[in-house]
């Protein structure tokens, strides 16, 4: 889908503050507030804005550690098997299929190690199939952000 200027200015808007009122985000666009909203609402029908959600302070919810798991699969077999039970674990935010030495690298977010530990060894590596997993422990985060670098292609 190719995108014109209105609709990255849209996109760009909604990223960083996606309760924006529809007037003033029609105001930034200078179009009328129905017009901003049949444009936003075809975005999301194509599927460009999946969905809207807050973004809470993983800390000020108990989760206090961050880590990166790579997961080696020990053949392809094991794969629907392994993405079932990655779906059911609320604390993996992220499962990304990915090219290298590993197949997999999950980002989690958890109380504490031990915690952590219960995830992998229990939950992760207690499933058919795991070869081997790697976890990198997450001291401080410099950056974060759901946001994208928007532009026409």
């Amino acid at each position: 889908m190719t995108f014109d200027e209105t609709d990255l200015l849209i996109l760009r808007s909604l990223m960083t503050d996606g309760r924006k009122a529809w007037a003033e985000l029609a105001s930034e666009l200078k179009l009328s507030p129905p017009a901003t909203a049949d444009r936003v609402r075809r975005l999301e029908q194509n599927g460009v804005i999946r969905k809207y959600q807050a973004v809470v302070d993983p800390q000020s919810v108990g989760c206090e550690l961050t880590a990166f798991v790579a997961v080696t699969l020990e053949r392809p077999q094991y794969r629907d098997r392994f993405l079932k039970k990655i779906q059911k674990l609320p604390a993996i935010q992220e499962c990304h299929h990915v090219a290298g030495d590993d197949d997999y690298l999950l980002k989690v977010r958890c109380l504490n190690t031990k915690e952590l530990d219960r995830i992998i060894s229990i939950e992760i590596k207690s499933l058919d199939g795991i070869a081997r997993t790697r976890t990198t422990i997450v001291m401080d985060t410099v950056k974060e952000t759901a946001e994208l670098p928007v532009r026409n292609s």
